[in-house]
């Protein structure tokens, strides 16, 4: 059985909830990631922020990546897998949610990140498909 961990980016980065955007943006970057998990004082999961959210919500807004923090755009309840689920699991997580990047948990802590390219690595023609038709469609 193919589960999350088997699928998933390991040792994926995070960042604290009063991280400013600049320092964020600068984090992708230098990672080569265009979206990094955000965590609260706990090191739990808050949320995520993508470098989208970034221009989107920050830099077209005319304001300063300075003044605002990961955890600013942090909206909503996060989703996340655990790491032994069962891949059927992420799909219908990510498809139920429309997301395109999904947090692993293992043991409370952030062990991974599956993307979109991480599912076209590991999974079936069909299994993608839906995944598209239901994260993508209208």
């Amino acid at each position: 059985m193919t589960v999350a961990k088997d699928i998933m980016h390991p040792g994926a980065a995070w960042i604290p909830r009063d991280t400013d955007l600049a320092e964020a943006a600068r984090r992708m970057r230098d990672l080569d990631v265009g979206a990094l998990p955000v965590a609260d004082e706990s090191e739990r999961l808050c949320g995520i922020i993508t470098d989208r959210d970034i221009v989107v919500k920050c830099v077209a807004d005319g304001r300063t990546p300075s003044e605002l923090t990961a955890g600013d755009l942090s909206e909503g309840t996060p989703r996340w897998i655990d790491a032994d689920a069962d891949v059927e699991e992420v799909l219908r997580e990510m498809e139920n949610n429309r997301i395109k990047r999904l947090p692993v948990i293992e043991n409370k802590r952030l062990v991974g990140i599956i993307t979109e390219a991480d599912l076209a690595h590991h999974l079936s023609d069909e299994q993608i498909a839906e995944f598209v038709e239901k994260v993508y469609a209208r």
